[in-house]
């Protein structure tokens, strides 16, 4: 059978299927014995719970399959930086008639790891200092601090544990404590949180992803500016929010950033009053579909919304809970947050939204070189609508339909998208509001925004 180096074993055996007409799963093979060089710090008994499912393979097949399986369980660990598989026909006087040895090549990360980055996301840069110390007892464990500032005088920091299981559904459990500060000059306020969490993550099937998640969030609102609105000057000062959360994700998209095929789907709810002076339920979504139209043309449709209310008569909410819409990330040809109720040019937010968008991604009009800086620009049309308020849902769903389509707001137009890998977007549009309510705030002509989630 000779040595394999398995980097991408399934797909080369492929090859060879397609071209000798040969059925791994045909090729009786059982392992004998399985290798893990270059351990350290690992602990044996977290390498031997991942490995002990090669000793069930029957045939060639499953020993590839389950050996990518195995490198998957390793990776998700954080404990390596490299991880290679070599395949071998077993030797020696106990080796069996169809036995095989699987040997994985690994190179365990560093003790310490740090680094300075940038992040990218709502509209605004960010510089992020961090510190991490993987694999700290052994068994995937990790340890991390980061500190990061905005342009637009955002600042937080973190330290967060995390414990990751070998185990169906690659279970982790994290905890974190945490500082973060933000304005939002567009509803006259500056936000800091201090808070802890306590999540537990999981997959339920292939990329489905759930996570359920505790907070208790200390929270300081102040006026950011002396015409602050009298509307969130009555909402300022300090507040304590105890909520569980549960968002569960589904993303078959080959790019995160500028797909060109799959979907994606996020839930997310929260309920919010478990302790503290802030009650309330909250649930939002988020769809996505890409479809390839050939000659590089992408047509995407997104929808996305969500809505709120009191649980309790003793506990409200405030304007850092509420729902807002617009802005380059969301509504296109409105200012950000500048959809929906508002006093003295502050947005005040909303108990339920909906928005939605169409777009066509094409080549830019002119080929640009193979492989060069051009390939990273599409053209970019769309049409995007959506509603915002603080609606009266009833059992009658086509009164509830019919209130939900009554002062749409619409805009369309055409720009320039730029994808960076898979970290973030850059998009220059030509906005044309179409259609808005009185208090909305347009931005007509040209609209820049940055970031990885889009509507």
């Amino acid at each position: 059978m000779g040595s394999v180096y398995a980097k991408s074993l399934l797909e080369e055996e492929q090859m060879k299927i397609g071209e000798n007409k040969i059925s791994l799963d045909k090729i009786k093979a059982r392992v004998d014995k399985v290798h893990v060089d270059g351990v350290g710090r690992t602990k044996d008994d977290i390498l031997a719970k991942a490995v002990k499912g090669l000793f069930q393979a029957h045939n060639f097949e499953e020993v590839l399959l389950t050996a990518q399986d195995v490198k998957q369980q390793l990776e998700i660990l954080g404990a390596f930086k490299h991880i290679g598989i070599y395949i071998d026909t077993s030797k020696g006087p106990e080796a069996s008639p169809d036995g095989v040895e699987v040997t994985f090549h690994t190179v365990e990360v560093r003790r310490v790891v740090g680094g300075v980055n940038t992040l990218v996301g709502n509209n605004e840069g960010s510089m992020v200092i961090g510190l991490k110390l993987p694999n700290l007892g052994g068994r995937g464990e990790n340890i991390q601090t980061e500190y990061q500032y905005g342009t637009k005088r955002s600042y937080g920091f973190n330290a967060t544990v995390t414990k990751p299981y070998i185990f169906r559904g690659n279970p982790r459990i994290t905890g974190a404590i945490f500082q973060h500060a933000a304005d939002f000059p567009w509803s006259g306020f500056r936000q800091i949180d201090r808070g802890t969490l306590l999540e537990v993550a999981f997959e339920s099937a292939p990329q489905v992803h759930h996570s359920f998640r505790w907070e208790g969030i200390w929270r300081e609102l102040k006026c950011a500016l002396p015409s602050t609105a009298f509307a969130v000057r009555e909402e300022t000062g300090h507040s304590l929010k105890s909520s569980i959360k549960h968002i569960l994700t589904r993303d078959t998209r080959d790019n995160p950033v500028l797909p060109s095929a799959g979907t994606f789907l996020r839930l997310n709810q929260e309920l919010a009053g478990l302790g503290g002076d802030i009650g309330f339920f909250k649930q939002e979504f988020e769809f996505q579909f890409n479809q390839n139209l050939g000659y590089d043309m992408i047509l995407q449709g997104s929808l996305m919304g969500g809505f709120m209310k009191r649980m309790s008569l003793d506990k409200s909410f405030n304007i850092a809970d509420r729902l807002f819409l617009g802005g380059p990330l969301s509504l296109r040809g409105f200012t950000m947050r500048g959809v929906g109720p508002c006093d003295e040019d502050n947005a005040l937010g909303a108990e339920s939204y909906w928005a939605t968008g169409l777009h066509l991604y094409t080549p830019l009009p002119f080929k640009p070189a193979k492989g060069g800086i051009g390939e990273l620009f599409k053209t970019h049309f769309f049409l995007n609508v959506g509603n915002i308020g603080n609606f009266q849902f009833s059992n009658d769903y086509h009164q509830n339909l019919i209130m939900l389509l009554t002062n749409l707001r619409v805009a369309c137009g055409a720009g320039i998208v730029l994808s960076v890998g898979h970290v973030a977007r850059f998009e220059l549009n030509y906005c044309v509001p179409v259609k808005y309510q009185p208090g909305d705030k347009l931005n007509p002509g040209l609209q820049f925004g940055v970031g990885v989630t889009f509507l």
